[in-house]
């Protein structure tokens, strides 16, 4: 079951576009297999409310922000806009009940985009506004391609031609296919985790109560790093040959998006408050993510209690404060990770346990349930190319009523492309559940990944979500935490396989039990 690799290695020569949505269709149809969410994804892609749905629960569900104001760079009216709002509403009265959301790509802006197959591809940093309606649904109702208003710069509405406003919408999923890949993926949880498994190599001993607490969370993250740099994101990998951005655009939006990182985005239930999603009908990861957030919250208290008051087997700790290799660990992560950017709010020593167990719950909940909800749903999304395609390959359209549907099949990704991207993204949502052996065996020494298809990437074997083989939990005050939290994630498991019972498409993701225990692929 799953993904056909061979059959999509077959196209690596195909270097031209799609001749007919049908062909993309057989496509489609011989790697379908029993994927009931990318069945869905076919049938509802083209859809507003659809479109509205995957900016809460989709596989990038960081971007979505509750706006007060339209954007000044945006060039709507509320005359254009009123069509699209509650019947009687106004679009001012409408912000005031908080109904106005917006998707910015700035971040994207003037990225050199890549040539593909020999021909120039092509990025837009889109300003997307929506609106939730009375019925719950949201929907875009206004999409600006580019950041800078001009006449060569249309307002797309969904009272527009059919074409535009599909292709308009094409626009802003591939742009969120640049920032999902690379920054709510790859920056918040793979480098985040390889920022703090260094720090934790560097300055704590195998005995500190820290490393024992931390090191089941992302021992797994520098090797499966190690080998993205030198496939993925090398010359010759996917990045290179199939994605808009390409290798330079890796470096300018990695250094951006690090540039425009806040410690309080990196916090749950600091994230949902700001962004304004958090009490959003149908919005199921914030759902999910606060109630796991809250668990490994009062775990990570109880937990830094436990060992600084009782121990661990080792010498406990007296003070926070007064912990110079805990706070030495902390100012390497501010320093050489955060590269000192006093403006992130990282904090730069920790003063109280409160601070520090929030910390930690940043990093455990960024290393296994924010990659589980961003790594495993990203095939189910992106397997039907069109809903999210990885580059384009025409410049953004500068007026209205150009390009008619047949004219799509040019400006998505080329045949190869796609295989390549959809053959990558296969690979990376296979959970580790076929090689706990592997893990295992290697539980002692280096963690060498399994070779998937011809060398690429990339699998350690699972662990479930704080289920912990180390030592130092199998007795006293540790054991019966672990136990405690365990048991509350097993309840947090039933209430969403009780919650998807009664969804058209369920949202699995933060299930604890598809939760692996550290960035393993």
């Amino acid at each position: 079951p799953g993904v056909n690799l061979h059959y999509l290695r077959g196209f690596a020569d195909r270097a031209v576009s799609w001749s007919s949505l049908e062909e993309l269709e057989v496509l489609f149809a011989h790697n379908i297999q029993e994927n009931a969410v990318a069945k869905f994804v076919q049938t509802h892609w083209k859809e507003d409310s659809f479109f509205g749905y995957q900016c809460l629960n989709g596989c990038n569900p960081l971007m979505l922000r509750r706006v007060q104001r339209v954007p000044p760079n945006m060039a709507v009216t509320a005359d254009m806009l009123q069509p699209f709002l509650s019947e009687g509403s106004s679009l001012e009265q409408e912000m005031e009940k908080g109904t106005i959301f917006l998707l910015d790509y700035e971040v994207l802006e003037g990225v050199l985009s890549n040539i593909i197959n020999g021909k120039q591809q092509y990025l837009t940093a889109p300003l997307c506004l929506l609106h939730c309606d009375h019925q719950g649904l949201l929907k875009p109702i206004a999409i600006q391609l580019q950041q800078t208003p001009g006449p060569q710069n249309p307002v797309f509405l969904p009272s527009d031609p059919e074409p535009d406003w599909l292709l308009a919408k094409i626009w802003v999923r591939c742009a969120d296919f640049q920032c999902h890949q690379l920054i709510s993926h790859f920056l918040r949880t793979h480098l985040l985790g390889e920022v703090c498994c260094i720090a934790t190599l560097r300055q704590l001993p195998e005995i500190h109560p820290l490393y024992q607490v931390l090191m089941p969370h992302v021992q797994t993250t520098l090797q499966i790093n190690i080998q993205a740099r030198t496939s993925l994101l090398a010359p010759g990998g996917v990045f290179d040959k199939s994605v808009g951005c390409g290798l330079e655009g890796i470096t300018v939006l990695l250094q951006r998006a690090t540039e425009r990182l806040h410690y309080r985005s990196l916090c749950v239930p600091d994230d949902l408050e700001d962004r304004g999603v958090a009490a959003l009908p149908n919005n199921h990861y914030a759902q999910d993510a606060l109630k796991l957030w809250a668990a490994l919250h009062r775990y990570m208290g109880k937990g830094w209690q436990a060992d600084t008051e009782k121990g661990t087997g080792c010498e406990a700790t007296s003070s926070v404060h007064q912990d110079k290799e805990l706070q030495n660990w902390i100012q390497d992560i501010f320093s050489e990770g955060f590269l000192g950017l006093t403006h992130t709010g990282l904090p730069q020593n920790f003063k109280t346990k409160t601070e520090l167990s929030k910390f930690i719950t940043v990093v455990i909940f960024a290393c296994t349930a924010l990659h589980a909800a961003v790594n495993f749903s990203q095939l189910d999304f992106n397997l039907w190319m069109p809903n999210c395609p990885a580059t384009m390959c025409c410049p953004p359209p500068q007026a209205k009523g150009l390009v008619t549907m047949q004219d799509l099949l040019s400006i998505l990704p080329d045949v190869n492309a796609t295989c390549s991207v959809i053959t990558t993204l296969s690979l990376l949502s296979q959970p580790g559940k076929n090689f706990v052996s592997l893990r295992f065996f290697f539980l002692d020494k280096t963690a060498f990944p399994r070779k998937l298809g011809g060398g690429t990437v990339i699998a350690m074997g699972k662990i479930p979500l704080c289920q912990y083989r180390e030592e130092w939990f199998r007795s006293g005050a540790p054991r019966e935490l672990v136990e405690a939290l365990q048991k509350e994630l097993k309840s947090i498991s039933m209430y969403i396989a009780e919650r998807n019972r009664f969804l058209e498409l369920p949202y699995p993701y933060l299930d604890p039990e598809n939760i692996e225990n550290s960035v393993a692929i």
